[in-house]
């Protein structure tokens, strides 16, 4: 059956299409489609707040999920987080009485930057009128900043405050502040403390600093503060992530490596490579001497929280850069760390501290960590590392030796054996050439 479309007079006029579904008219869904264009928001290049992948929620969506509190317009008013919202007006009092301007003023002050606030997430939220989208941020920031506070100082009081009272509240607290889906832009909380005029000045970054020292010890750098461009971090996830940026920016290679695999923590071990602990808080300071045979690998401390960490600067690095540092360490551990033995090496070497129940439950996250992860093969940033390791386990003579050393001098009391054995065999062989010089 031939089609054909007839157009009489003006661009009022019905589209005619005398085919199964009757007529069109051109100038109404025309209309339509336009109102739904200059509704249509494009990506701003100040977006850095996502929602995290459904391939990374459903490995574990309880590790991306606020557990007390909503941060921030992605969970606002949900059910199970209500409860928090009254301890928002009580830290929002606090913050006025704290600060040295009214709240009309902070009122006035978020609501020039509305537009801006909503281009930080990737998501729209036409919903929220820009009423509640203003009260909104006034209640979460003026607690995100209460909270960053009294954890820094202490002095900061709160009536009748449920959450520093309960141990166990404002760990779960802390842990959502630090979730991908639940954070505000720094640059808010930098201008909302500036401009309440609080005698003394308040660092954003010292405080976050203090704030994620104390919720994660171990991930924290303590020294050489300096050399971090902590400018760059855009929210608290950020900021963890720069903390762990490598020391050594490395150079990409000429070419591509040929695998991203190597032998095991076990199999490295029996082919001639020791392993030592690293003396670096980051992670990715994972250096390789093929002379002296010895990896240097930075302490890994697992945790129960440890997996929101790793997964929420992990899914902000896919978002945000495509891949990135955390998800280049996580391919290499794995590389390593292939079954509870490998994870039994390196323990005795004190390069993994596990906490959870045993390795196995250790190896299973790891593993997991490892199914959504992103890595780019051309630009591995441990692609010398991985290539030197693969080089140095192929020669015969390493095996042979790491061989002899584990068969016989792996503790003293075999060396001694052999010690002994070896005088035997020399006395013997001397007093058979002394035998021998006699009869001659």
């Amino acid at each position: 059956m031939s089609h054909r479309t007839e157009i009489a007079g003006t661009s009022t006029d019905l589209l005619m299409n005398k085919g199964d579904h009757g007529s069109v008219d051109t100038n109404k869904l025309a209309t339509s489609m336009q109102d739904e264009f200059n509704k249509f928001r494009s990506f701003s290049d100040e977006c850095s707040i996502y929602r995290v992948p459904k391939r990374l929620l459903k490995l574990n969506r309880r590790a991306y999920t606020p557990q007390v509190v909503s941060i921030g317009p992605l969970h606002h008013g949900k059910k199970e987080l209500q409860e928090m919202e009254e301890h928002k007006k009580m830290y929002l009092q606090d913050f006025l009485n704290f600060s040295e301007v009214s709240l009309e003023d902070f009122i006035a002050f978020i609501a020039e930057k509305e537009t801006r606030l909503r281009n930080c997430y990737a998501a729209t939220f036409e919903k929220l009128s820009s009423e509640k989208f203003v009260k909104m941020m006034l209640l979460d920031c003026s607690f995100v900043i209460m909270v960053l506070l009294r954890i820094c100082f202490g002095y900061i009081g709160c009536r009748n405050d449920g959450i520093f009272g309960k141990p166990w509240m404002i760990s779960d607290v802390s842990m959502d502040m630090c979730l991908l889906e639940n954070q505000l832009p720094f640059f808010i909380l930098e201008d909302l403390i500036k401009l309440s005029k609080k005698r003394g000045s308040i660092s954003l970054n010292e405080l976050t600093l203090k704030f994620l020292k104390w919720r994660w010890s171990s991930w924290m750098p303590q020294d050489n503060l300096e050399e971090i461009k902590f400018c760059e971090a855009e929210h608290f996830v950020a900021f963890l992530r720069i903390c762990q940026q490598p020391t050594e920016q490395k150079q990409p290679r000429e070419r591509e490596i040929d695998t991203l695999s190597t032998p095991s923590a076990m199999d490295l071990h029996q082919a001639g490579v020791r392993f030592t602990l690293g003396s670096s808080k980051k992670l990715l300071d994972i250096k390789f001497d093929a002379d002296k045979g010895t990896l240097e690998i930075p302490c890994l401390k697992i945790e129960n929280d440890t997996e929101t960490l790793f997964r929420n600067v992990q899914a902000f690095e896919q978002c945000h850069f495509g891949y990135g540092f955390i998800g280049t360490y996580i391919t290499m551990i794995n590389v390593v760390i292939k079954a509870s033995k490998d994870t039994e090496i390196l323990a005795r070497k004190g390069i993994v501290e596990n906490w959870l129940r045993d390795n196995d439950a250790l190896v299973s996250l790891l593993h997991s960590l490892y199914k959504a992860n992103i890595v780019d093969s051309r630009d591995f940033y441990f692609s010398d590392v991985v290539h030197d390791l693969n080089k140095y386990c192929t020669r015969r003579r390493h095996k042979w030796k790491a061989e002899l050393k584990q068969k016989y001098f792996d503790n003293p009391w075999t060396t001694i054996s052999v010690l002994a054995a070896g005088m035997l065999l020399l006395l013997a062989v001397i007093q058979a050439v002394c035998s021998i010089i006699q009869v001659v």
